[in-house]
């Protein structure tokens, strides 16, 4: 598996085991060519930090357990807000507050129109 078809089986393992676990509002940011970081970021909000580490955990082993790739997480304790670095997807999971405050997405994920891209639709 190539570097990109690793980055891409990544992304839609992170798209996926977020919808499954029922975050809400998630948006997916393509990077690559605006951001060495990644070549995506997703950001996605829980209903409580209770739902914001718990899927933050799981997505963690997932992808620890699918690609056998070490991932960084910062924020466990509080999970106001969790950022998992899994490489070629950086995950941010928000408390709707937080997310709100921050607006990290607004930085960097807009379509033609300017609106922001979104995956799947509050829930």
């Amino acid at each position: 598996m190539t570097g990109t078809d690793r980055a891409e089986a990544l992304h839609a393992l992170v798209l996926r085991a977020l919808d499954d676990d029922q975050a809400i509002d998630i948006v997916s940011i393509p990077l690559a060519g605006k951001s060495t970081i990644a070549d995506h970021m997703v950001v996605a909000s829980g209903r409580s930090t209770r739902q914001v580490a718990a899927m933050a955990e799981k997505l963690a082993e997932r992808i620890r357990e699918t690609f056998a790739l070490p991932v960084r997480i910062e924020g466990l304790p509080a999970a106001d807000w969790v950022l998992l670095d899994a490489g070629d997807v950086v995950i941010h999971i928000f408390r709707p507050e937080v997310r709100q405050f921050y607006a990290l997405e607004k930085m960097w994920a807009f379509d033609s129109d300017g609106a922001p891209v979104r995956i799947a639709s509050g829930r």
